[in-house]
Parts: C-alpha cells; structure tokens; sequence
C-alpha cells in the first residue's frame, strides 16, 4: 500500500504548448508499471482550455466545480457541470476547459499505452473555435 499524503505532490501550472489561460495541475496518481492509470485535478480560471489532443486508450473526466466546455472534432461545444462525467473515446480529438466567465475544475484520468504515451497534444484551439 501506498499512501500520498495531501500536499505531497505540488501544484504546477498547464504547460502553455498544451493550454491556453492560466490553468493549474494538482497531480492525484501515476503509479508505476506494470500500471497504466494517470490521473491529476486540473483547475481552469475563466476563458482557459487544453490545446486539441487525443489519447491511445481514451479519458474520463469528472467535473468537480464550476461551469466548463468541452468539444469533439467537428462536433458541438458541450456545456459541462460538476457531477458530469465525461468518457472520450481512444483517438478521438477533442479539448475541454472553463466558460469564457466561469472557472472550471475536473478529475482527469486516463491510461498510458504500452510505449508509455497518454496523451498527443495537438494544436491550439482558436479563439473562434472556443467561442463556438
């Protein structure tokens, strides 16, 4: 058994190639081999979001606080809101983040791949894509 005490793990900013706005990663797990599960609490202020990416085995969200958006490629934006859980199926291009005047925070959980990847970020979502 392992036990992470809270504050162990410090908080760090999204890195700017992957997010846009100020967002903050509190990280939550990401054990060792032969175990495959990361996950991490992201918190998004107001206008914040990821870049567009996808992941090898898909991910979950669970929106813990405030009101946020999430999109798939080519579809609708999404409102979400805590309590929501969010499944984005394997290689599926989408991106998620705040409302324009509301932060936003979620539980996001998904797997690494046998290379060890969770995640192919790919570019930044336009402002006018963020907008809808």
């Amino acid at each position: 058994m392992q036990i992470m005490r809270n504050g162990s793990r410090p908080s760090g900013p999204g890195p700017e190639d992957y997010f846009t706005g100020r967002v903050r990663i509190d990280p939550l797990m990401s054990p060792d081999a032969p175990a495959r599960v990361a996950g991490a609490h992201v918190t998004f202020e107001p206008g914040a979001r990821t870049a567009w990416h996808t992941h090898p085995l898909g991910q979950t969200l669970i929106v813990t606080s405030g009101l946020g958006w999430c999109q798939t490629d080519g579809g609708p934006v999404e409102e979400i809101r805590p309590g929501d859980v969010i499944w984005f199926p394997p290689g599926e291009r989408h991106w998620h983040g705040a409302t324009a005047s509301t932060a936003m925070a979620h539980i996001a959980i998904q797997e690494r791949d046998e290379t060890g990847s969770a995640v192919t970020w790919l570019e930044q979502v336009s402002d006018a894509e963020y907008g809808g």
